[in-house]
């Protein structure tokens, strides 16, 4: 009898035990360090939240978010992961090549989830897409066939295109012109007989210098390569490009939405939601070194026909019944 009691007794202690736990484990509140390299833009932070409110997490209930923009200097990118340590974060999610350096500098231990435009692989990143190894997984844009997709769309709305300006922000243009990604461009451009003039620009004043050097050359279009620094150049990139009256094509729809004629490529804002994914994994426990990274499978068309008036082009019509989005 008194052996059945204290069986009771300790069933019931465990029944408390694991209630209490569970409990405790539903009202933690997660800490969350976010850091982009260039500016901070709401968009890409608002598809996180969003992608964390489908997940059934609460800002300020279940979760805090402490977001950080580098504006693309490294010495201010190193302090700000420097700063979110000191947060004692449970996790961060980095933006770009630069922030999730800077990132990884600073801790080898806190889980890191990235959302990169480029191959982790050869950046160093990671060990390898499917066991990424170390503290590092995410999503990133591996997508070669992109780069002759957008010269095809150009194409598309320029008869007899022959010359294309390539804008590219690569500390090492040589490097560049080995990967994988140029070698696509290039390949498609030969294909179709289209020459292309690869112009490199870090900096506002390189940016300046480049479209110079278009002014001589006379492109008839150019393609902007994704980077953050032309993110955060944006708006001197659509100026350029707006007095040149040059057709260009952009990585994504934020240069779209701020007055670029069109672009293609992953949705951002996307992306940024499917890293909640990797965040709730890792909460649940979850290790870095084991989650794949993933590659994006939504892409997106937009036009923004108001531009397209404006330097005087016509854009057809089975183009505009492709698109995702069109300004008008």
């Amino acid at each position: 009898m008194v052996r059945k009691t204290f069986l009771v007794l300790l069933a019931t202690l465990a029944l408390i035990w694991l209630d209490l736990a569970q409990a405790q484990q539903q009202t933690k509140v997660h800490r969350i360090g976010l850091l982009q390299s260039a500016s901070q833009e709401v968009t890409f932070i608002d598809g996180f939240r969003r992608g964390l409110r489908e997940l059934g997490y609460i800002e300020n209930r279940n979760f805090t978010l402490e977001a950080r923009a580098g504006e693309m200097k490294r010495e201010r990118l190193s302090a700000l992961a420097d700063e979110l340590l000191r947060l004692k974060p449970d996790i961060i999610v980095a933006g770009g090549g630069p922030a999730i350096r800077a990132v990884m500098s600073a801790t080898s231990t806190i889980p890191i989830v990235m959302r990169l435009g480029s191959d982790p692989v050869r950046a160093g990143i990671v060990a390898s897409l499917a066991r990424p190894g170390g503290n590092v997984t995410g999503v990133a844009s591996l997508n070669l066939e992109l780069a002759g997709k957008r010269l095809e769309l150009l194409m598309e709305i320029i008869p007899g295109l022959r010359t294309i300006a390539v804008l590219s922000a690569q500390a090492n243009p040589s490097r560049f012109m080995t990967t994988d990604e140029y070698k696509e461009m290039e390949k498609a451009a030969r294909s179709v007989g289209v020459k292309l003039q690869m112009l490199w620009a870090l900096d506002r004043k390189a940016i300046e210098s480049a479209f110079t050097a278009m002014t001589r050359e006379r492109p008839q279009a150019l393609i902007v390569i994704p980077n953050p620094r032309y993110v955060q150049n944006r708006k001197l990139i659509l100026e350029r490009g707006s007095k040149n009256r040059l057709p260009t094509i952009y990585p994504h729809s934020l240069f779209v939405d701020n007055g670029g004629l069109m672009s293609y490529g992953p949705d951002f804002a996307d992306e940024y939601r499917r890293t909640a994914v990797f965040v709730d994994k890792i909460f649940k426990g979850a290790k870095p070194a084991e989650l794949p990274v993933e590659q994006p499978t939504k892409f997106e068309l937009v036009i923004n026909l108001r531009t397209a008036k404006q330097i005087g082009l016509t854009i057809p019509p089975n183009l505009l019944a492709r698109a995702d989005r069109v300004i008008r």
